[in-house]
């Protein structure tokens, strides 16, 4: 029998065949838009997060293969420039675990962290570092070994401090002291949907809102929710008008009554409340990068920005942090 998959022409077919992904994605890396990018060379391939962090006129960034970057942005800035990452953040006793969701908690002068061990979801916990000198203020452990299969996912910080970590594997959250120590942990029948494979990923993005609840999104469901703290946490379902918000990931509060959820493609939803989040309505969708991942949104000079977990290129990779234009 001929090796017909040794010829020429099936060669040929094959190089054609992997070269228009590659060709789609160069055509779209140089395409123009009609928003600002924030451009940046990297590492890594995989930047789970990123927050603009005004006082230091940085975009923070987590990094899948663990660790915390810094990409600063100086005053003469222009948009033809492409920044450089710099590692700030490399613990070797974390080493094998993701970086993954991160809070800036500024009255503290500290980051936090949400540490995973994404392929064996064997272990989760939240780390804090100083924003000045990126030393590590605590490491709190919120599960391993033993227990039922976790992955600390995002991570918010209301206003005494206390940060509340997601798990998207068993759909709870985690809250977590001023000072490390673990206090509770919130689980709620209305995070499982009646879906087995919606739970396959499931509490993600979270926010904490300044008339004291937090806002969180379930992934595959696309459900938003209302944790109302003081009253001891009551969850709530909010109605979202023009949702469900499938694949759902990081979430930023633009105002008290807007949203932003970063969501694959479209890569970015608003959402806007007139009533507390009891109800909500999207009012505004964005197309971003087709070849890219939304995972996470921050607000820079009063401009929305996306976060885009892949970077392209070899041997140095560049990564996109888009903006929503809204």
């Amino acid at each position: 029998m001929a090796l017909w998959f040794c010829s020429a022409r099936f060669l040929v077919f094959l190089f054609i065949v992997s070269a228009l992904p590659i060709a789609y994605i160069i055509s779209q890396e140089r395409a123009k838009t009609d928003h600002h990018v924030f451009h940046y060379h990297s590492s890594g391939f995989f930047r789970e997060c990123a927050k603009w962090d005004d006082q230091g006129r940085r975009f923070l960034v987590s990094f899948l293969e663990g660790g915390v970057g810094e990409i600063h942005v100086p005053q003469n800035y222009t948009p033809d420039v492409v920044l450089q990452e710099v590692t700030v953040v490399k613990d070797s006793d974390l080493t094998g675990n993701a970086s993954n969701g991160i809070a800036l908690d500024r009255p503290r002068n500290r980051l936090l962290v949400a540490v995973a061990d994404v392929l064996g979801n064997r272990y989760s916990g939240l780390a804090a570092y100083d924003l000045s000198t990126w030393k590590r203020l605590f490491l709190t452990k919120l599960s391993g070994p033993g227990d039922e299969k976790s992955m600390a996912d995002d991570v918010a910080v209301d206003a005494d401090g206390n940060a509340y970590v997601t798990d998207v594997k068993g759909s709870k959250i985690w809250k977590v002291g001023v000072d490390g120590e673990l206090l509770s942990t919130l689980t709620n029948s209305l995070f499982t949907p009646k879906e087995w494979y919606k739970s396959l990923l499931g509490l993600n993005g979270i926010v904490y809102h300044p008339d004291g609840y937090l806002i969180v999104i379930h992934t595959l469901s696309g459900n938003l929710f209302k944790i109302d703290l003081a009253k001891g946490d009551e969850v709530k379902l909010i109605e979202v008008a023009g949702g469900p918000l499938a694949f759902g990931d990081g979430l930023e509060l633009i105002s008290p009554t807007k949203l932003v959820v970063a969501a694959g493609n479209p890569s970015g939803r608003l959402v806007e409340s007139t009533d507390g989040w009891e109800t909500a309505s999207v009012v505004a969708k964005f197309k971003g990068p087709m070849h890219r991942l939304a995972t996470a949104a921050t607000v820079k000079d009063g401009k929305v920005y996306l976060n885009h977990m892949f970077g392209m290129g070899y041997p140095r990779k560049t990564h996109a942090l888009v903006e929503f234009v809204l």
